[in-house]
């Protein structure tokens, strides 16, 4: 990769964002993922999703550069990418992986405990048959399979009433977890999130790639992408069918696209750029 390489990266959120909310299709924003990769702009997959789940959409886009799954839990480098291997990286398979949370084995034996204390008012995708989570979240039981393969955190379903749900979570958070409400699911995991993940990445990319500055763009639609919306210099919150836009705090530099999913994220993207 040399210096001379554009200096833009986008981080994109998943599910209801490059992927339509029901369809899970991308089509709407195939000729821009293909623009972006002629001009060398890396466009970065971060999501709750596993990496079984990213690996097979990665083949689909042709996407080879690094990926953040488990809503910052870690990031995944091809063996290669960047001149030098990162410090702070284990090597896997054909990764550098750089994780930044315990393992899901750490997280089921929390809710374990949880299971006395709020009985029969979850459950969670450890605890479901594949044909439920493929029914629960509209996934094809092959797909529910790989977001069923998760390592570092667990999605949840809450059965019970809100007032529950707010104990239920203080409960985890005291246990040393750190809850994110997604589009769908509670995500349990560690203090990880993908605004630290794309902090991270950033950084390796300019020293790795010897450049100046590096502008990050970061495209989302929910609570678990406002960590990220809030950390790229340039944010685009995609509009959702089913919920409102996750709220920021920062003033500037942010857009709310006019469309839904993918082709917001066509539209809304092909203004920032």
């Amino acid at each position: 990769m040399e210096e001379h390489m554009s200096r833009k990266v986008v981080f994109t959120d998943l599910d209801g964002s490059l992927l339509d909310h029901d369809s899970y299709s991308h089509k709407a924003a195939d000729a821009l993922l293909e623009e972006l990769e002629r001009d060398q702009i890396p466009v970065i997959l971060t999501t709750s999703k596993t990496r079984a789940e990213v690996e097979a959409l990665r083949l689909e886009l042709d996407n080879r550069h690094p990926f953040i799954i488990e809503n910052g839990a870690a990031i995944y480098i091809p063996k290669g990418y960047f001149p030098v291997k990162p410090e702070a990286c284990i090597e896997v398979e054909d990764f550098w992986i750089a994780e930044f949370c315990e393992t899901r084995s750490h997280w089921l034996s929390l809710l374990e405990k949880a299971k006395e204390l709020f009985t029969h008012k979850f459950s969670h995708f450890a605890a479901m048959k594949e044909e439920v989570i493929a029914q629960v979240t509209g996934l094809s039981l092959e797909q529910a399979q790989l977001a069923n393969n998760r390592e570092y955190g667990e999605p949840i379903s809450w059965l019970g009433v809100d007032k529950g749900k707010q104990e239920f979570i203080e409960w985890l958070t005291e246990q040393g977890g750190h809850v994110l409400q997604g589009g769908r699911f509670l995500h349990l995991s560690g203090f990880c999130n993908k605004g630290e993940a794309l902090a991270w990445l950033a950084a390796e990319y300019k020293t790795q790639w010897n450049l100046s500055e590096i502008k990050t763009i970061a495209i989302g639609d929910s609570g678990n992408d406002v960590a990220m919306l809030e950390k790229a210099d340039l944010a685009l919150i995609i509009r959702s069918p089913v919920h409102a836009p996750p709220k920021l705090k920062r003033l500037r530099g942010f857009f709310i696209s006019e469309e839904f999913g993918p082709r917001g994220w066509n539209s809304g993207l092909r203004k920032i750029l």
